[in-house]
């Protein structure tokens, strides 16, 4: 099929204003973090879940609050807590004394951006709680399922593991999270700007919002047109296969890495790629866009083995290798 770059530029142009309002505005409260905003404008615009990870007091909260109060749409926030009971996330049947009869009370899940603030303060029961909703889009509730509504994100944070009071979450659902993002500390600069814009004792308004469902739903749209060489395709299967059997390339890290990662980060490494072309407002997927968001699909795919942790090696090391082995095209 042959594929007009140049008609899908224009469309890329065309949706382009939106995002960049969207952007425009997020940058009005959120200093720095540019990296964090453009990921999870990623997970936005191919439908797929954002993890965030890093210590606390990096923004992470009020930048996804701060996203989705620029969008018009049903936005709710839920807080992990040790105590926390499934029901309270997907909601429950309570009983009607006057009709003898039970009627659904849907919880908060029922919304087009949910947050999972601090998503590993919850035990695993709770946090598997999502895993039908962020999968399947619908919740079952009794004997009844109900469908989510359209666009359904998922923007969770999470502290590091090492840290107090924190549940690993089970790999079944970290891999339903199509990115993971490391947050990091701002620059003297960032950290400077911070501080005059944000040491205050009164509480910033929330924004108006600049765009709305049907926008990103338009851009999803174009960015499912954007092309991709046949060679790039390619490119994206061999990485994702070299994460299961690395031991023809590299016999020390085929030993290093215990599973690795499943079609389905082939599928979100594609979209994600697509996307952050977009973004730069090409109509077409270079090597390089498969690169720059690799590692955000494939740090939490690639589980290291023993001997691995025995020598201090991560994930992250691990996927960086797979990178430098692959040719790229």
């Amino acid at each position: 099929m042959v594929v007009d770059i140049q008609k899908v530029e224009q469309e890329v142009e065309s949706c382009s204003p939106a995002i960049r309002a969207l952007v425009s505005r997020v940058e009005e409260t959120i200093v720095g973090q540019r990296y964090m905003i453009e990921r999870l404008l990623v997970g936005m615009l191919c439908n797929g879940h954002v993890l965030l990870e890093g210590v606390p007091g990096l923004a992470k909260t009020l930048t996804v609050s701060t996203l989705a109060g620029a969008i018009d749409a049903k936005f709710n926030r839920l807080q992990f807590t040790p105590d926390l009971l499934p029901a309270d996330l997907i909601g429950t049947l309570i009983y009607n004394p006057g009709t003898s009869e039970f009627t659904p009370r849907k919880g908060p899940v029922f919304a087009n951006i949910v947050l999972a603030d601090e998503i590993n303060r919850a035990p695993a029961k709770v946090q598997s709680a999502l895993l039908e909703a962020m999968q399947e889009r619908q919740v079952t509730i009794g004997d009844e399922t109900y469908p989510l509504d359209d666009p359904f994100l998922v923007l969770a944070t999470q502290n590091p593991i090492e840290q107090e009071g924190t549940y690993p979450l089970p790999e079944a659902q970290v891999d339903r999270f199509m990115l993971k993002l490391k947050v990091g500390y701002p620059t003297k600069v960032e950290e400077r700007q911070i501080l005059d814009r944000m040491a205050s004792t009164s509480v910033k308004s929330a924004s108006k919002p600049v765009v709305s469902p049907d926008d990103i739903v338009r851009a999803r749209d174009v960015v499912n047109r954007i092309y991709m060489d046949d060679k790039v395709k390619d490119y994206i299967v061999e990485v994702v296969h070299m994460t299961r059997d690395a031991s023809a390339a590299d016999r020390e890290l085929g030993q290093f890495i215990e599973f690795g990662a499943s079609p389905r980060a082939t599928l979100a490494l594609t979209l994600a790629s697509k996307a952050l072309a977009f973004l730069d407002g090409r109509g077409y997927v270079s090597p390089n866009d498969v690169k720059s968001v690799g590692m955000d699909v494939l740090r939490h795919r690639v589980i290291p083995s023993y001997e691995a942790e025995a020598e201090e090696k991560t994930s992250e090391d691990l996927v960086r290798r797979i990178f430098d082995l692959v040719e790229v095209p």
